[in-house]
């Protein structure tokens, strides 16, 4: 088992496992942030992170979802520093360009940037949210709850700034998803020519999307209000 997870192969089914996890989150996380767009007091985005945070089944997978992401993350800085530690002295390497994609070259640099965004989103929401709390409560239907919506859309409404690195990291993670959507599918044994040209298509779809999706959010803000 061992010999396994320190081979070649098993690293990167390691990498493939914890990236789907973070597919996950993504979709999961999306879905409950898009309700931001269609109901402007606010009640519908809050029920929805309500459901979120008191659910059972909710609050099991979440953090399992949220595991997978932070597990991809320190191995994969783990095994960049690996790497880099294996080949100390810099050599001539050969013009990569035309046989891999730019994001293929440098996805611990496009995960570094990632990384950086996410601490920033975990500061400004996630530990108000989940560590703090802080925020002011809401009634919604008679629910108490708390007042999420008040929390995202004030820093939007307020913060060009923020609006301007949320959507510089939505960019930045789809371009990270568009090599790793596949290669995840590649390395569970998805990867001759035909699955492979298929799987690079949904791949990119699917990048659009969570940048697109991600980003529309703080630009709906900054154009309404």
């Amino acid at each position: 088992m061992s010999s396994f997870v320190n081979s070649s192969i098993g690293k990167k089914f390691f990498m493939s496992i914890t990236g789907f996890f973070l597919m996950m989150f993504l979709v999961v996380h999306l879905s409950i942030n898009l309700l931001l767009l269609f109901d402007d007091s606010g009640n519908l985005f809050n029920q929805g992170a309500h459901f979120m945070a008191t659910n059972p089944l909710i609050k099991i997978v979440e953090p399992l979802l949220a595991l997978g992401f932070v597990l991809h993350i320190l191995y994969a800085t783990y095994l960049t520093l690996k790497n880099q530690k294996a080949r100390p002295v810099n050599y001539k390497k050969a013009d990569l360009s035309k046989s891999s994609s730019w994001a293929s070259r440098n996805m611990f640099v496009l995960g570094t940037l990632i990384l950086i965004f996410l601490v920033i989103h975990i500061i400004n929401f996630y530990w108000q949210l989940k560590v703090s709390h802080t925020v002011p409560g809401v009634m919604v239907d008679g629910v108490e709850m708390e007042n999420a919506y008040g929390l995202v859309a004030g820093l939007f409404k307020a913060s060009l700034i923020y609006c301007l690195i949320y959507i510089t990291g939505a960019v930045f993670l789809g371009i990270h998803l568009t090599h790793g959507f596949w290669s995840a599918f590649q390395t569970i044994g998805w990867n001759n020519d035909i699955w492979r040209k298929r799987i690079e298509f949904v791949g990119k779809v699917f990048a659009i999307l969570i940048a697109v999706g991600f980003s529309i959010i703080p630009l709906y803000f900054l154009i309404k209000f």
